[in-house]
Order: structure tokens, then sequence, then C-alpha cells
């Protein structure tokens, strides 16, 4: 009979524990890993079967004589034709596939929320990833006279009551969404002393923006920024 000897058995041994150190450390793939999340494409693949797209190249079929065009159904829906609106957006989805109004106001909310409280406290890196150069120039230039002055403020968001899309259009390759926003927010501003001199901390108080995100079709960043923004009286 054959045994293995005492240095062959040590180095089983330390196999073994190494194979479940780096399994520890490094995890185990299940299948229910989440991608990047997006916030303007959020939900847009959620129903999406892997097992059945792995190793499968989509072709484009042919519609059959009298099958209605399903390709701008979401937006028809959305923005009757043939309005301006309408047209505005089939263009965008002509230039970006996966573009679904409904998705992108959902984004555009989130982003809205992400930029007021950023702004408020003053969070340049937030803002620097969901503003264009030129709006991130002038938030940035607000915030540093506010802190020039020793000023704060403080505020609560309470939430969204309307999020309309009112314009839609390509420039060039670029993609220009305007939306008009009614939201509910706390805010007051306090200067060194903590004394407010603007706003009210316990109102509620109903704002009007109208804001406008653009994007570059043309790119493979599927990021929107915040290019303009219009408080509306």
């Amino acid at each position: 009979m054959e045994f293995f000897d005492f240095g062959t058995i040590f180095f089983l041994v330390a196999a073994v524990v190494i194979f479940f150190q780096l399994r520890n450390v490094l995890g185990r793939r299940t299948g229910n890993e989440r991608p990047p999340f997006d916030p303007y494409t959020a939900g847009r693949s959620r129903d999406a079967d892997p097992a059945k797209t792995d190793n499968v190249v989509s072709l484009p079929r042919k519609r059959a004589p009298g099958e209605p065009d399903e390709t701008y159904v979401a937006i028809d829906a959305f923005a009757p034709p043939p309005s301006e609106l309408n047209k505005g957006m089939r263009a965008i989805r002509d230039a970006d596939p996966s573009f679904e109004p409904k998705a992108f106001v959902e984004g555009a909310k989130m982003a809205y929320e992400m930029i007021v409280m950023a702004y408020a406290d003053g969070d340049r890196k937030t803002l620097k990833n969901l503003l264009s150069r030129e709006v991130f120039d002038g938030f940035v230039a607000a915030i540093a006279d506010r802190e020039s002055r020793a000023e704060k403020i403080q505020s609560s968001f309470v939430g969204i009551d309307k999020a309309d899309i009112v314009s839609a259009e390509m420039k060039g390759g670029e993609a220009h969404i305007t939306l008009r926003i009614v939201s509910e927010l706390i805010s007051a501003t306090r200067n060194k002393a903590g004394e407010v001199i603007d706003g009210d901390p316990e109102t509620v108080a109903e704002v009007k923006d109208v804001w406008t995100f653009a994007r570059d079709t043309r790119s493979k960043d599927p990021n929107w920024k915040l290019v303009a923004t219009e408080e509306e009286e």
C-alpha cells in the first residue's frame, strides 16, 4: 500500500486553505450581480433575461404589411403626434435608440434632487458629475460667494409634485430636453451668527424651475448633464 509522505500532505492542506481564502476574499459569482446604475436609464433593461441574450446578436426584423411600427409607441403615448414635442423626441430616439421618455423623466427627477441638495451643501464633487462646465462654474461661484460670507443653507427636500417635458430637440449630434419641475422644499439661509437671513426653516415652499438637460448621442457616455436653468415666476 502506498502512503503520502508528510510533505505531500502539507502541500495539499495548504492548497485547500488558500482556495477557501481566495473564495472568501474575491467572492463567488451568483448570476445576480447588478450593473453600474445610470439614473436616466433606470429600468430600461430590468426585464431582460441574461440567459436569452448571451452570445446572441439581434438583427432588425422586417415589419409585416399592416403591422404597426413600435419604435415610437412610448413616445406617441407620452406626446401624441404631430406635436412639436413628439417630433423632437422622435428625432432623439432616432439618434439614441435607448431613449425612453418616462425613464428619462424619472432619472431627471433624481438628478434634480441631487443637484438641489448638493448646491445647498456646497458639494462640488457631486455637482461636477451632473452639470455642464458653464453651469458648474456658475454654481461654484455662487457657493464660493456664500462661503466667503460664512453663510450656510439649511435645506430639506420634500418632493417633486410635477416634472413635465416641455421641449425636446436635436442640436447637431446633441440631444436637448427641457423640463418644467414643480417641487417642495424647506430652505433657509443663515449668517455667521446662525440668524435666518433668507427663507424659513419651518415652512414648505413651492419651487418652480425650468431645467434643460443635454447629452452627446455620439458619445459612449450615457449620462445627461444640466446645461441651463431658469426659475419660473
